[in-house]
């Protein structure tokens, strides 16, 4: 199916929305690929955890930016950006229609939007010396520092996220801007090309219903022996991946801290609240069409109401 280049669709939206098998199907439907906009699934052997679509899946519909780096290795936006947005070209050079997927707003946007990041090293001196502030003093007070330069991106990273608040004052050091005025507002950023964005979301008990069940499923399926794999592998997990959701809990348990009970429950916690998180990126965003699930509505019901905005979007190009 030949369709003009450079037409993308985007489908986002909060963790256990069932997004990535709405987009799934979408793809088969409309001659698509996928490319991941997930911070978490670039990483090999995180894949319970983060919800990787199945091997065989992913066999019969290509995916792109998923088991690209070692758990052992820092990846960012900035390092996403470049390949996305090349998977993004090869797909559209094909004649074929890319789906970007995922619930990492930051992806999402360093896929689709006119944003640059600021240059910088993974191992310059100034995050070297940021590290060891943040080793030294803990979470509070980096954030801390962050606020009283940037309030804006302190009111938008949380306390406990070391990594992004160091990122922001990174930027700040290094190039005298902002991180909040360098990833800029929503209302400002424009689509690099024709894009349409879909979001899909639920009810909030029933969400969190979702992630409950999710959340159970996972541990049946084997995710304390991944996690225990991961840790007690013989390898070094880098600061980046070792902030997954949920792996944090299960190392807890694994040392004994926790009852696995108890690491259920905080799981669930942890994921509610990145959830809510998730949802207050994308509501800010109102170029994004929003689908809302039911309650025992399943990926094919959410992909009619899903094909029919792209299809409507997009008419000429499938006719």
């Amino acid at each position: 199916m030949n369709r003009p280049a450079q037409i993308i669709a985007a489908i986002v939206g909060p963790t256990a929305s069932g997004k990535s098998a709405v987009a799934i199907d979408i793809a088969r439907r409309l001659d698509g690929e996928i490319v991941s906009a997930d911070s978490m699934m670039v990483y090999r052997g995180l894949d319970i955890g983060t919800a990787k679509p199945p091997e065989a899946l992913r066999r019969q519909v290509p995916h792109h930016m998923i088991n690209i780096v070692e758990p052992t290795e820092d990846f960012s936006a900035a390092q996403y950006q470049p390949l996305a947005r090349a998977a993004i070209y090869d797909i559209t050079a094909r004649g074929r229609l890319p789906l970007i997927t995922g619930g990492t707003g930051l992806y999402v946007s360093a896929a689709l939007d006119d944003m640059s990041f600021p240059a910088t090293d993974a191992t310059n001196a100034t995050r070297q010396k940021l590290q060891m502030d943040a080793d030294e003093l803990g979470a509070y007070q980096m954030h801390k520092r962050l606020a009283e330069v940037d309030p804006s991106a302190a009111m938008s990273i949380h306390p406990n996220n070391v990594r992004r608040t160091i990122r922001a004052l990174e930027v700040y050091e290094l190039t005298g801007r902002k991180f909040s005025e360098a990833a800029g507002s929503f209302k400002k950023r424009r689509y690099v090309n024709d894009t349409v964005t879909i979001g899909i979301a639920y009810p909030k008990d029933e969400l969190m219903r979702r992630i409950d069940v999710r959340t159970i499923k996972m541990i049946e399926r084997g995710w304390v022996k991944e996690a225990e794999t991961l840790f007690y592998g013989g390898r070094s997990i880098s600061r980046t991946a070792g902030q997954a959701l949920g792996y944090r809990e299960l190392r807890d348990h694994l040392m004994g801290l926790a009852s696995l009970e108890q690491t259920v429950e905080r799981i669930r916690l942890a994921t509610r609240h990145y959830a809510k998180r998730q949802m207050t990126w994308f509501k800010a965003d109102l170029r994004i069409e929003w689908v809302e699930g039911r309650a025992g509505e399943g990926a094919a019901e959410l992909a009619d109401k899903v094909e029919l905005i792209i299809r409507d979007r997009y008419r000429k190009a499938f006719t």
